[in-house]
């Protein structure tokens, strides 16, 4: 007669035990695991920028100057944007999109072309964007525009202004209309910013007034409730645009330190916003604050104007990331 054997069972309580210690481990794993993810995703961003800075700089040699970021005219009464697309669709044959590049007509605004302006550009994106998706609509192709997450430097505070009587633009590396040499940049180019991380979607604000011009130049602000604004659409955004040469769309300005949180509270709800108080095609004068933001740990990944990429920390004081900001400023840039 065979001996017969009860089978052993977890009790209750050690199977407790168990999900209890599995639970652990994965709280102690989870963290570990999102840091090698977010150290990936900073290094495929930093290559990001790394090819986008081969494309400016192979632009600048096939060209004898950087792109302009839109190109506008005075006619006598009113701005003509002649050539409103950004400094980043110029630059597409040297990131391997020749194709699409030919598709552009740049006689005719990037509104009437959604074939170019709905497609993502995937150098154009960081990989811890949490918004990478299309924007507007378009019965064939779906959305009509897609964002990017690297914009411009355009300076640290006025990008356009004096509209009826020269075209005066900013202090940064691109902007409206003027295409930069190596010669213009008196503070050397390992000493300014050409384009910096920002965030998809930002909220926007405007301000009170689209055709306002300064006697005295104005200062760049503290805080953008300081200023006289319109009324606030909190669906109006920034960098929603690849296509589009206008600074909310793919520039920045140093006017704040990456990730300052802009504060603008409306509604119940405090906004982190960017300032534009007139656009470039508006009678007024264009000055932006408009801040460079990332979802990475403490800081932005930026491009230098020789090519190199650094990780700026959020902790950089205000004046020597403006000072990097600026191509021919002559201040001394400290360390960051």
């Amino acid at each position: 007669m065979l001996n017969s054997r009860k089978r052993s069972a977890f009790t209750l309580i050690e199977l407790l035990v168990v999900i209890a210690i599995i639970a652990v481990l994965i709280g102690l794993l989870l963290p570990a695991v999102q840091k090698v993810r977010e150290a990936a995703n900073r290094m495929k961003c930093a290559n990001n920028l790394k090819q986008i800075g081969l494309a400016i700089h192979g632009y600048m040699d096939t060209n004898n100057g950087l792109p302009p970021n839109g190109n506008y005219e005075w006619n006598g009464s009113v701005v003509v944007a002649t050539n409103a697309w950004s400094a980043m669709a110029r630059i597409l044959p040297f990131i391997e999109q020749e194709n699409l590049f030919k598709g552009i007509d740049f006689a005719v605004s990037y509104n009437s072309q959604p074939g170019i302006s709905s497609k993502r550009v995937a150098t154009f994106m960081c990989p811890s964007e949490i918004n990478d998706k299309g924007y507007g609509s378009d019965p064939t192709y779906g959305n009509k525009y897609w964002p990017t997450n690297y914009a411009l430097n355009n300076g640290t505070w006025q990008v356009l202004t004096a509209k009826s009587s020269g075209m005066r633009t900013g202090d940064g590396a691109f902007g409206p209309i003027r295409s930069q040499r190596p010669a213009d940049f008196l503070d050397g180019m390992s000493n300014t910013l050409g384009i910096s991380e920002v965030k998809a979607f930002n909220n926007r604000v405007s301000g009170a007034s689209n055709t306002t011009t300064f006697a005295t130049p104005p200062l760049p602000p503290t805080s953008v409730t300081s200023l006289p604004l319109g009324t606030f659409n909190p669906g109006s955004f920034t960098h929603a645009e690849w296509v589009d040469g206008k600074v909310h769309e793919t520039g920045f300005t140093t006017t704040f330190a990456p990730n300052t949180k802009v504060s603008y509270p409306n509604a119940g709800v405090d906004y982190d916003v960017d300032l534009i108080l007139a656009t470039e095609p508006n009678l007024g004068d264009t000055y932006a604050a408009v801040t460079s933001r990332s979802y990475h740990t403490s800081g932005v990944n930026s491009l230098l104007m020789d090519g190199s990429v650094r990780f700026i920390s959020n902790s950089i004081k205000l004046e020597t990331w403006r000072a990097l900001g600026t191509r021919s400023g002559g201040e001394v840039v400290g360390e960051y």
